[in-house]
Parts: structure tokens; sequence; C-alpha cells
């Protein structure tokens, strides 16, 4: 398919533009305007449209085909959450009409959706309080252990380690790092689960906290999780629990029952909004009461007239870690999404994510190895090392399924788990669905005992088929872009 640029005519429009007859004496400072004209492709509407028509038809999402994607929820979007967002009152708002004198009284309806979202998590998750701001799930997590180290700070506490399993998502330690911590990596027991071993010798009063993926990246929850936050607790550590695998536990288990005292919530991959390519996303985080006091600014509050306003008098806030109130159409389709399902259909969301898991899990552990084989949460991880014994990695199966219209799992993630497989279904997938992705699976292990030579030449019906990755990373050719710079 040729670039747009390729596509050019010199001369040829889609739009004509024309003189305005209405005064603008507003000028531009000369820094901000070009020194030459602008490069732009010249093509007439109807080139325009197929052009862009025809990239959307190779682009593979959530709404065109199913998308296992572990650790990462790719959730079907219902329409009317997006019907929701776009509702001119909610989308043609500017993010500063709350600041100014009386704006606040402008936005009341958006105000109050960033309050009702607010006290929904409140419930979901067993916390006092939470902040909208955070755009993702690892802003998320910045924003949690800023509140940690805040937290210490205010106490005097000298603690300088947080403690994460070795199963967890990447971005923890990330995150914790980012904030000023050093990073103390707890290893996995035989179970798939943080060792209680290991953690019980790397306590001591210098622990700050423990990230904690709540259930974990196996799918498993931890049913240790009393005894790990005692032992947290009796050395002033705070639990944080990441929340991006809330779909598992969704109105049948809260993270502030379990005894965390912080937690993200990824608004993106459990209410409703599918990530992808770089957002959108929300990151919520919920806190407990001694925590309340370090949540940034600003906090949308209700008066006793059931009006609105900013709070920004917080001493001991982290301040701002994102402009205005977070992701506000992310915001509006999780509250859209919440309403709708209500207390019973959010409970059978993770009844549904959990049966869908395991039915995978069941289906196809006679195909791959399962290292941990017992009843899992809303992902099950398999192993691609049977069929690496034969030439086929889990890149290639990932490869194949493309081939066979399936959007590939997650590969090599955990990392505690050798040729992994990360297979998360969702709770919106039909039994039909999950039967066509596990008879494609089952034919796959056939061919690679068979016919294992055949994943070299997969995907082949993509518009760019199987590629040298580590050429690609290390020699890219940039000719295309630079032509067009």
């Amino acid at each position: 398919m040729k670039l747009i640029f390729d596509k050019s005519v010199p001369g040829r429009q889609a739009v004509r533009p024309t003189c305005s007859d209405i005064d603008t004496p507003v000028e531009l400072a000369p820094h901000l305007l070009r020194d030459r004209p602008a490069e732009l492709p010249e093509l007439s509407e109807l080139d325009v449209v197929r052009h862009f028509t025809a990239l959307s038809r190779q682009n593979f999402g959530v709404d065109s085909g199913f998308y296992p994607l572990g650790s990462c929820t790719m959730k079907y979007n219902p329409k009317i959450a997006d019907k929701v967002a776009r509702l001119p009152g909610f989308a043609d708002l500017h993010p500063l009409l709350p600041q100014l004198p009386g704006g606040a009284g402008l936005v009341r309806g958006a105000l109050a959706v960033l309050h009702k979202c607010d006290l929904l998590l409140r419930e979901i998750c067993g916390m006092a309080e939470f902040t909208l701001q955070p755009l993702a799930g690892a802003h998320g997590e910045l924003t949690g252990v800023m509140m940690m180290a805040a937290y210490h700070r205010d106490r005097g506490n000298d603690k300088r380690t947080v403690l994460i399993p070795d199963s967890g998502h990447g971005t923890n330690p990330a995150s914790a790092a980012i904030a000023g911590f050093a990073i103390k990596t707890i290893p996995s027991d035989q179970n798939g689960l943080m060792s209680m071993d290991a953690l019980a010798e790397a306590v001591d009063d210098n622990v700050a906290g423990v990230m904690l993926t709540c259930p974990n990246t196996l799918g498993l929850f931890n049913p240790h999780i009393h005894d790990i936050c005692r032992m947290i607790h009796d050395v002033d550590g705070l639990m944080y629990c990441d929340g991006a695998n809330l779909n598992a536990m969704l109105g049948r288990c809260r993270p502030g029952d379990l005894g965390f005292d912080i937690v993200h919530v990824n608004l993106h991959k459990t209410f409703a909004t599918p990530h992808g390519g770089g957002g959108p996303g929300a990151g919520p985080v919920g806190v407990v009461e001694r925590l309340v006091d370090y949540l940034p600014i600003s906090v949308v509050r209700m008066r006793d007239d059931g009006s609105y306003t900013l709070d920004y008098d917080r001493p001991k806030s982290v301040g701002y870690t994102a402009p205005f109130y977070g992701s506000f159409g992310v915001i509006t389709r999780a509250v859209a999404y919440m309403l709708m399902l209500g207390r019973d259909g959010l409970k059978a969301v993770a009844d549904h994510a959990t049966l869908n898991a395991n039915y995978i899990r069941c289906k196809l552990r006679d195909h791959y190895d399962l290292p941990h084989d017992r009843i899992c949460k809303h992902e099950c991880v398999f192993s691609a090392s049977r069929q690496a014994a034969n030439g086929v990695r889990a890149m290639d199966i990932a490869k194949a399924l493309i081939d066979r219209g399936i959007h590939p799992p997650t590969v090599y993630f955990p990392l505690t788990v050798k040729e992994a497989m990360m297979v998360e279904p969702t709770e919106t997938e039909s039994k039909e669905t999950l039967d066509t992705f596990i008879d494609t699976m089952i034919e796959l292990a056939q061919l690679a005992e068979t016919d294992p030579q055949a994943f070299a030449a997969m995907p082949a019906t993509t518009p760019v088929c199987r590629l040298d990755e580590v050429r690609a990373a290390r020699t890219p050719d940039l000719a295309s872009l630079s032509d067009h710079a």
C-alpha cells in the first residue's frame, strides 16, 4: 500500500480554502510561523477517504476479532458507553471552565460524574477515597508510591525499600524507583506465588511497602494475603495492590477488605474502554483513611446544597500528578458501564471472566504445558516449551494466530514461565468464540509436531509478513519517514 504522500498529485484538492470576510486582528509571533510552506499531500476527497478506509481494514481491534491479550484485558466496549462520552455536555467542555470564577456551576454535570466515579470505586474496592487524575495504570502506580513516600516522610520514617514479587508487572519497579525507592525482588515459590519464606527474610524496618499484583500475573490468587499484610503493617509499611487484574474479583472481593492500603484501578481494562496503542487510559488510585490527606489536588467535593466545588486546601497533598481531572472521557465511560451493570452485573463480570479462563485452561492442558495447573482467576498461562523442543516457540504460535484472524496472547510474560503464553479471554466473549480459539490452538500444537517448518512463513496474510525483528530494531529503515519530515 502506498503512503499518502506517494499518492499526492500537485494541484489536486479536497478542500478549497477561501478568504474570510471576518476581521481577525490577531497576529502570530514570527517564531510560531513556519519558515516554509507545509509539505502536505494533495489529494481529492475520494482519494483521502479511500486511503484511510483501506488503512482501517488493516487494523485489528476488539470490534473486529478475538483479542485474548493476557494481563491487558481487551474488554469489549459497549457502544452505549461511547455514546454517553460523546454527549455534547461532556465532550465539548473546556477543562479550564471549573477553575474560572463561578465556573463550577457551568460544569455541574461533569463534576457530578467525577464525584460519582469516586464513590462507586470506593464501594467496589473498599477504600476511603480515590483520585481520578492518573492517566494510565503505570501512572496510577507512580501516584500511589508517591503517596507512600509522602506518608513515610510525614511520620519521620527513613524507609527506602519497596518489595516486589518477580511475577509482578514490569512497571511496578519502575514506578517505585521513580518515586525514590530501592527495589528488592521477592522470588516465587513452586506454586507460582510470592515466596513467604523469602518475604519473611526481606522484611525489616527499612521496608516502606510491598507492591503486589492481586491476583498475580499467572492468574493466581494468593491465599496468604492476610499474613502478608499483617507482616508489612507490623513494620509500619504499606500494602499496594496493583489492581490491573480487578476483573477477576470485581464485586466478589475488595482490596481494602484484604488489607491493602493503596490500589490503582485501570478503568480502561475493567470498566469498558479497550486500550492499546498508547491510550486512552485512566488509572484512579484509592487509599485508606490514613492516606487521604496525601491525595493529589484537586478533589471534587459536594456541598450540602448539592453543588460541587474543587478542594485545593490540602497541605499534605503530593500535588498535581496530571493536568486537570484525569481522562474524563474514559471516566465517563466507566461510570456509564458501572451504572448499567449494577451490583449483580459487576459480580457477573468476575464470575464469567474466571469461568472463561478456566474453560480454556482445561481444554488446552493436554496440548500445551501448564506450569501451574489449578483453578485460576481471569487468565491462565501456558508454556510452549513442548513445542519449542521441535523448534516452534511461543512467538511462532503468536504469529500463526494472526493468519487465523485471532490476535496473539501475550508471550514471554510473566518472566517466571519459560515460553509463556498468557491468555485472558475476558468475560465478554462467547463460548463459540472461545471454542474457535481452542480449536485453533490445538491445530497449531499438532502442526508444531507434524510440520514445524511451516511456522517460519507466518503470518502470510498480513500487509507486512514475517520480519527479522532483531534487524528491524537495530537497523530500521526510516527513509519513507525522513523524505516527508
